[in-house]
């Protein structure tokens, strides 16, 4: 990578990804590894997504669910719309998007990571238990959830405006790359600025989500009523909460880094905090399907009604209503049943044969039976 900042301006920043990196192995690996999470991740996120709309189908809705799925979508939305975006470009090395979408990828992919980090905080505030369906219908939900993500979505979309207007174009010899420069003019107040937006969209929401879901942990296995499904649930959101604070902490602090006008971080170094961005849109599935009972009755569901579609229309389809343990009785009830029925024509056979079988006269223990029927 071989470029400098220029001198009008306070930082000098790439943007949809690394360019001008030398090398193949570079070229070839990274889009490789970004198409490969987000194709698993997408896969995963889409499931996610079925399994809660089924669910709030069948009346089993709750207000976590509903924050769960939003969070389900915007990770599918990262996945699809931002991850091929970087892997094209450290791909062709250069930017071949045109000036639209280089003026709003970042803006976009930073107003999904802090709507994921607010989501996951006001969950705390969701309740647990089912959601009764009303006459709305049955995927109703409580009016503050609609509310709380049109404002999550508009407070995540304003932050970083700043990425959108600082984007442009840049010729570099034959190829132009696309970039990120902040004019010396405005550096007192963006440097102030870039102090305080991962303060507010990052750093306290997780420290808070964090702080909650640890206390509310300590309390249900304690002090709750019904210790064992609560705790579950709430080590779920603590699991989600971990992991996100985590995987995000090394692209937020790059971010931070290099916009506050210090020495670039090493290139390998912000690779990799792009890399674990969308691995976090990748892992937040699997958390839901190995902690979350619900989802994995759902997953179940699922497979049943996958195979049923494959098997002849004679069939029968195991129930899916229900818990595991209902779905693998059913289908054991089921395999009985059709064993039992194809002893029914030995069994009928017998019968058929004692009936027509033939007493002799002699043989005949009630022959006086025989007399009064011939008179």
């Amino acid at each position: 990578m071989d470029i400098n900042r220029p001198a009008n301006v306070s930082f000098f920043d790439f943007v949809g990804g690394v360019q001008l990196l030398q090398g193949e192995d570079t070229r070839t690996a990274i889009p490789v590894i970004l198409i490969g999470i987000c194709v698993s991740g997408a896969v995963g996120n889409l499931l996610i997504l079925l399994i809660f709309i089924r669910d709030f189908r069948n009346g089993k809705g709750s207000e976590v669910k509903a924050l769960l799925a939003s969070l389900a979508s915007t990770d599918l939305a990262i996945l699809l719309l931002c991850a091929p975006v970087r892997a094209l470009t450290y791909y062709k090395q250069t930017w071949t998007l045109g000036s639209f979408v280089c003026s709003t990828t970042d803006w976009f992919q930073h107003s999904c990571v802090v709507a994921k980090t607010l989501i996951l905080a006001v969950t705390t505030r969701a309740k647990h238990t089912l959601v009764p369906s009303t006459a709305a219908g049955p995927l109703s939900s409580p009016t503050w959830i609609h509310g709380a993500l049109a404002f999550i979505w508009i407070v995540s979309m304003m932050f970083p405006i700043p990425q959108m207007l600082f984007a442009s174009l840049a010729p570099r010899g034959r190829d132009t790359i696309c970039v990120s420069e902040m004019p010396k003019c405005a550096s007192d107040f963006m440097s102030l600025f870039y102090k305080m937006y991962p303060t507010a969209a990052f750093v306290v929401p997780v420290i808070f989500t964090l702080a909650y879901y640890t206390k509310a942990l300590h309390t249900a296995v304690n002090h709750a009523p019904n210790p064992q499904h609560q705790s579950k649930v709430t080590l779920l959101l603590l699991c989600l909460s971990g992991a996100l604070g985590l995987m995000l902490l090394p692209e937020w602090g790059t971010f931070t880094w290099i916009r506050l006008g210090y020495n670039r971080p090493p290139v390998g170094l912000i690779i990799f905090a792009q890399v674990l961005l969308y691995a976090c849109s990748s892992l937040s599935p699997v958390i839901l399907m190995t902690m979350y009972d619900d989802v994995r009755q759902g997953l179940i569901s699922i497979w049943f009604i996958a195979t049923c579609r494959g098997t002849k229309p004679s069939t029968k389809c195991p129930n899916t209503e229900g818990n595991g343990a209902e779905v693998g009785a059913n289908a054991v009830g089921n395999a009985v049943s059709k064993e039992n029925e194809k002893n029914f024509p030995d069994v009928e056979h017998f019968w058929t044969g004692r009936r027509n079988t033939h007493v002799e006269e002699e043989q005949d223990p009630v022959p006086w039976e025989r007399e009064e029927k011939m008179l």
